[in-house]
């Protein structure tokens, strides 16, 4: 990095975004933006499946920006006109997925871009921090294909904040609950200082 965009940079907030996707755990993200906002600038990315759960009113009172899947084209009319994702991408200095689906952990796995989310996942430069924290059923969060998928994550350094066990919303108990806000809220900022 340039001096001069290093000074700059070092004089700003940090900028988050912070990807929601389709797990009642999203009942969490307004506590875990409002964590964020403490320390840096906060973009939420919602996927479709996660809307069912989140308060996007209570994100929007509070100032903070949510994104959808409706929004990656809505301005773009020609080249070089901005590309959303593209411009997500470049504004973040880390991005957090959580609580991270069982479905979204499969697609960052394999590279799948199929909404705003994963499509700032895929052109990700990984010299910045990349953390996700899961949330599922015990059972899902115990098949192989997570174990697996995970794996790929974190040999291309994406950070995991593992779930925790308790009991969860479809009355099993396990592991598979989201992480604590703080805790998430906690990795992301070593993540930032270690960055």
């Amino acid at each position: 990095m340039s001096g001069e965009s290093h000074a700059s940079h070092a004089h700003r907030r940090h900028h988050i975004i912070l990807g929601v996707t389709g797990s009642v755990a999203t009942i969490k993200a307004v506590e875990i933006a409002e964590m964020l906002a403490d320390f840096a600038e906060v973009k939420v990315v919602a996927t479709q499946s996660s809307l069912g759960f989140l308060d996007a009113s209570a994100l929007d009172r509070k100032g903070l920006t949510v994104l959808r899947d409706e929004d990656e084209w809505r301005t773009w009319r020609k080249k070089g006109d901005p590309v959303v994702h593209i411009d997500l991408r470049k504004w973040a200095d880390l991005m957090i997925v959580a609580p991270l689906s069982a479905n979204t952990l499969a697609k960052m796995s394999n590279g799948l871009c199929d909404n705003l989310l994963t499509s700032i996942i895929r052109a990700w430069d990984f010299a910045k921090p990349l953390v996700v924290a899961p949330a599922m059923n015990t059972q899902m969060w115990d098949n192989p294909f997570t174990r697996r998928h995970l794996e790929t994550l974190e040999s291309l350094g994406v950070a995991v904040v593992p779930p925790v066990s308790k009991a969860l919303a479809c009355g099993d108990v396990g592991q598979g609950a989201l992480a604590d806000p703080l805790e998430i809220a906690r990795a992301c900022r070593a993540a930032l200082h270690d960055a």
